[in-house]
């Protein structure tokens, strides 16, 4: 059987998504093709080695991009195996049939066949013959259902789809977004090196206001990879995401504040360092570092700089002894 378009599965998706036990319901309200595929889903689900199943597609929990402060997640997952040690497993994964002979694809549902798998039992799984663009719809779906995916995530999931090959109008629809809600998703992973978004977390109580913040900060140059990486691992262990990321902008912010003493520190560039008091401004630049060779440069230029950068200033600007 061909597998089906995106353009054909919206409905088909959706209830592939919300598909969960074996138990009979009143009939929904649904368009004919959502209803066969309701029927079709039911009649699909099997009892899998979790073995003979594995992963598929591009990663939406962070937990998956990195190995890096999972804590977060470790409670609710316990708390997903005891409920399915304790009660079965309410709700099938999602999976298509392997290019390999007797092997499947995970599309959805990786946290219950992980839990499965630990727990030595069979995996109930949705089984379904659908094509990429049509199984990330249902993970995005499933996604939006169960609310379960940080603004953060969410940014993350969006660049993963891009760099599978999608285009940005897949990824709208996959996640449900405006032009303007990508635009903000995209502007957090272009700006916020990857190496900080995992050391920070998915920092699910935080929202597109923080992590704009901190991308806002990247742009103007007042945080760096080496600066917010030496901040992030000085912090005390055990703080949760939210926590890690509300410290580094208020660390940041406490940098862009005149102190007591009345200097105040800017880092433009790694390995550069700005002071500026009330009598005084002084730069110093580290000659050891990924900007050494910048700061080497510096040492032989700066005074013909500064000589070029006075006369362009006493060419506008009078001199009164006011």
């Amino acid at each position: 059987m061909a597998r089906k378009s995106l353009q054909d599965m919206t409905g088909i998706a959706s209830t592939i998504a919300r598909s969960g036990t074996m138990q009979k319901e009143s009939p929904p309200k649904t368009s004919a093709p959502a209803l066969g595929a309701l029927h079709g889903s039911l009649a699909s689900i099997r009892e899998i080695d979790p073995s003979l199943i594995d992963d598929w597609g591009p990663t939406d929990r962070l937990s998956e991009f990195t190995a890096v402060n999972q804590d977060d997640d470790d409670d609710s997952f316990e708390a997903l195996k005891n409920s399915i040690r304790d009660g079965g497993q309410q709700v099938p994964i999602l999976v298509r049939k392997s290019k390999v002979n007797g092997r499947y694809e995970a599309i959805f549902g990786r946290r219950r066949l992980k839990a499965c798998s630990e727990l030595g039992l069979k995996v109930r799984a949705n089984v379904q013959d659908i094509d990429d663009a049509t199984a990330l719809l249902a993970k995005g779906l499933e996604n939006a259902a169960r609310r379960n995916l940080s603004f953060y995530e969410k940014a993350r999931f969006a660049e993963a789809i891009m760099d599978a090959g999608h285009d940005a109008s897949t990824v709208r629809q996959v996640l449900n977004l405006s032009k303007s809600g990508l635009s903000h998703l995209t502007k957090v992973t272009q700006n916020i090196p990857i190496k900080i978004g995992d050391l920070i977390g998915a920092a699910p109580k935080s929202g597109r206001p923080k992590w704009t913040a901190l991308a806002e900060l990247f742009i103007a140059g007042k945080l760096t990879e080496r600066s917010a990486s030496k901040t992030l691992e000085d912090f005390a262990a055990g703080l949760s995401s939210d926590d890690r990321l509300e410290n580094l902008l208020k660390e940041v912010a406490k940098r862009g504040a005149r102190p007591a003493s009345g200097v105040k520190e800017t880092n433009p560039v790694d390995g550069v360092i700005i002071k500026s008091g009330r009598g005084s401004v002084s730069l110093s630049a580290k000659k050891a570092g990924s900007n050494a060779a910048f700061a080497a440069w510096l040492d032989g230029n700066l005074a013909e700089i500064i000589k070029r950068s006075y006369a362009e200033f006493t060419a506008v600007n009078t001199q009164d002894d006011t």
